[in-house]
Formats: C-alpha cells, structure tokens, sequence
C-alpha cells in the first residue's frame, strides 16, 4: 500500500511539473507561428490522445517520467510545400531561443505563483525556537542555547525551520563566520561564531543536525488518539484517550518510546498499563507484523497518537494582501534559485558531496510525504521542484532546453548555424552527461534505502 501512495504521489508530481514544462514550449511555439504536432505527458506508446481544431494530437503516454513537444521540423522528415512558413528551422534564431526557454520559464513561473498563492492564502508556522544545542558543533560556537528564537541567519529573516534549513545548506562546506539574530527574554540580540568548514552528510544530510540544533517540540504523552477498526488495538479494547503508562512493567515516557516498543515486538504480546478514567489496568496486545520495503519486519497495532497542540505563543500565522504577497512570492523563488545553484556550484567544487544528488525515487518518497503532510507542504515541494527543474533545463548541455539555446545563440553571432557533425558530436556528449548523472542519481537512491 506504501508503495502505491508513493508511486501515485511521484506520478502526480511528474504530471503537474512535466505538463506546465510542455505548455510553455507549446504556448510560444504556437504564437512564433510553429506547427505543434503532438504534445505528449510521458514517453512511448500513448495510452489515450485527442486533437484539437489546428490538428495538434494531445496524448498521455505510458512511461510517466517526462513528456515532450512535437513541432514541424524539416530536420525529422519532408515539409509539404504549404506548411513550410510553419516549420520550426524556418524561423529565426531568436525565436526558436524563445521557444526552446518557454519551458523552463514556465517552471519558473509556476514557482512564483504557487508562493503567491500560499503567501496570500496565509499559513500557519511554527516560531524556530531552539531546543537543544550539541556540544563541539557549531550552534554551540555561535552561542545559541535552549528557547532562543532565531529570526534571522545572515541578516536574511527567516520565520520557520524550513527558512533557516535553506540558509544553513547555503554556507555547507563553507569557512568564515555565520551572524544569527535571536530573541530571547523579550529582546533582540546578534550572535556570530566561526562555520569552521561544516560539512553535510554524505548519505541523510540534514543541516539543522549538522549545524547543532534541535529544535523545540512539545511532550507528546502516549495518550492513544485514532484507533483503527480491525486493527489490533481495537481487538484488544484499547480506545481513544488511553493513556499507556507502562510496557511490561517498564514505564513509558512519552509516545515514541511506546511506538519503540511496539515495533520492536511483531506478533509479540505486550501487557499494556493503561491509564484509564483515572483508573489503571492491564490490557494485552499483540502487534501485527509488517514488512518495510527494505525488508525489516515490524510491529504495529493500528492507533494514532492523540492531537498535539503547540503553545499558542509559538504560532505564527503568516499572510500577505494580493499586492504584498507578490514580492514575497519573487524572493521565496529566487532563494530556491539561489540555494539550487549554490548547491550545484559545491558539488563542482568539491564543498558539497555528490552523493547529495537525488533521483525519481528520492523524489517519489519525498512527494508522497508531502501530499501527507496537506497542501502546504506540497505545494512549497512542487515550487522548489519547478525551481530545479526549471534550472536543470537551463544547463547549457546538449539534449537540455539551455544546449539548444547554446546553439541557436552561436546561430545568431555566425550567422549561420552549426555542422550537423558538430551538432551530433554534442548531442551524444550530452546524451552520456545526462544518462551518467541519473545512473548516478539513481545509484545514490538506492545507497538511501
């Protein structure tokens, strides 16, 4: 069922993010005066296609892992005499580096709309105050301790884990001094200490850890809240706001460590102490097995921890009028922009580890988490997505969006264009370029697993 979700949220993801990559290069195509012949979500034989009024087949194919454009090209077959002036290398250079940017553009675009959106529609976030602080790292050089609020790294403000997490990855790998503005007993103050060269993980990197930092999160109590009918809670009586004390007799603490115990316990009794009406008993359970994709094998019984409320001073409620929100939606994309190059400029360099690159997998796993996690969350993936993609095309490597407009840009300063040796010599670069990099990709997704 994990895996179904997980598919479902991958080819969910694919098709907005492909599907708005293709518009763009239809929608300019067809203005330049191009003939598009076939506009295509996913590769190979189509599952089901349609035309419309100027003969463009609009298809959804089988492999769900991209899509495509089809125009007019003398360079694919013959053009009948009558639609040459519709031809895609009848027009000139300019226009064919406007059609082949459309669709990178149109990533972009997406971006900045879909912050808009959130910043004018407003959401909830919860203040970064800091929980805990490991010794050595480089929180604790900086100076930071337990319920200090950060509101700004590097003079940039940031109003959630998510906005410090990206300002972090900026300075992976780096030296010299990172500045971070805090709040602490009502007042404002600036805290500076050395980076030191801190470095990311090669396999799970999370920089909030890497960095020092916890964050503060409120108890959670293993007070029962969802129980699933069927399940094996529901078979052994538990219900709904059952708070378990104790596992076998050992006390529990808190919520994670009664699922600890339950899943270390597949088909395993436990006596349960239970706490219930102000009144303990003893209720035995048996948690069903469950195999993990990667094999480990699992307990669970089918109950969900009851809803937990974080301090109303903690919230922050975030949202912008129609005007506002548009400059708010320009930075959120142009830091996704930033912190994807930057990325891209340390792995060349070696400040940043090439195991970090993710692939369809990664992405399947972090998208069915998103659509989890509500709209938000989703919506902020799809965005930093459309980024990437958006920048991926742009590399001036043959096969891409930005090695077509290498071309077309070295077309207009000969004013002739490229050998079609010269062309072919790139295009097979490219084509090894980019079949290494998702051997790679893919090979560091399954390193995860």
């Amino acid at each position: 069922m994990e895996i179904i979700q997980t598919l479902l949220a991958l080819l969910l993801t694919l098709g907005i993010l492909v599907t708005l990559h293709e518009y763009g290069h239809f929608w300019v195509a067809r203005r330049c005066g191009v003939k598009v012949l076939r506009f295509s979500v996913g590769f190979g034989k189509p599952l089901f296609s349609w035309y419309d009024r100027h003969g463009t087949e609009f298809a959804v194919a089988a492999i769900p892992l991209g899509g495509y454009v089809k125009m007019l090209d003398s360079r694919e077959g013959p053009v009948p005499e009558s639609e040459i002036d519709q031809e895609f290398m009848s027009k000139p250079p300019s226009r064919r580096i406007a059609i082949a940017a459309a669709g990178p553009i149109a990533n972009f675009l997406f971006a900045v709309v879909a912050y808009w959106v959130l910043s004018f529609v407003g959401f909830s976030t919860v203040a970064p105050v800091v929980g805990g602080v490991a010794q050595d790292s480089v929180a604790a050089r900086v100076g930071l301790q337990e319920g200090m609020e950060i509101r700004e790294v590097n003079g940039h403000p940031v109003t959630s884990w998510r906005d410090i997490n990206m300002r972090l990855l900026e300075r992976a790998g780096e030296q010299g001094t990172v500045s971070l503005t805090v709040a602490e007993n009502g007042w404002e103050h600036t805290l500076t200490g050395q980076l030191g060269g801190w470095q990311l993980s090669r396999d799970t990197p999370n920089p909030l850890a890497e960095f020092g930092l916890s964050p503060w999160r409120p108890e959670v109590p293993a007070v029962l809240g969802r129980i699933a009918e069927g399940g094996r809670a529901w078979q052994a009586g538990l219900q709904t706001g059952d708070r378990v004390v104790a596992v076998d007799g050992e006390p529990v603490e808190d919520w994670f460590a009664l699922v600890e115990h339950i899943r270390e316990a597949p088909e395993t009794t436990l006596a349960l102490t239970v706490e219930r009406n102000g009144t303990q008993q003893q209720i035995e359970v048996t948690p069903r097995a469950r195999t993990l994709d990667d094999g480990t094998v699992t307990g669970y019984v089918g109950a969900g921890v009851t809803e937990i409320r974080w301090p109303d001073h903690l919230m922050r409620d975030v949202s912008y009028g129609p005007i506002a929100a548009i400059p708010r939606a320009l930075s959120e994309t142009w830091a996704d922009t930033r912190l994807t190059l930057v990325a891209i400029r340390k792995m060349l360099t070696g400040l940043l580890s090439p195991t970090n690159l993710s692939g369809p997998i990664t992405i399947a796993r972090v998208a069915e988490a998103s659509v989890s996690s509500g709209f938000e969350d989703f919506v902020r993936f799809l965005a930093y997505l459309s980024v990437s993609l958006g920048i991926l095309n742009l590399l001036p490597v043959p096969v891409l969006d930005g090695g077509h407009i290498l071309y077309y840009a070295i077309e207009m300063i000969r004013r002739k264009p490229l050998s079609e040796q010269a062309q072919a010599f790139g295009l097979r670069i490219g084509m090894a370029m980019i079949l290494t990099l998702m051997v790679f990709a893919l090979y560091n997704d399954l390193m995860r697993l």
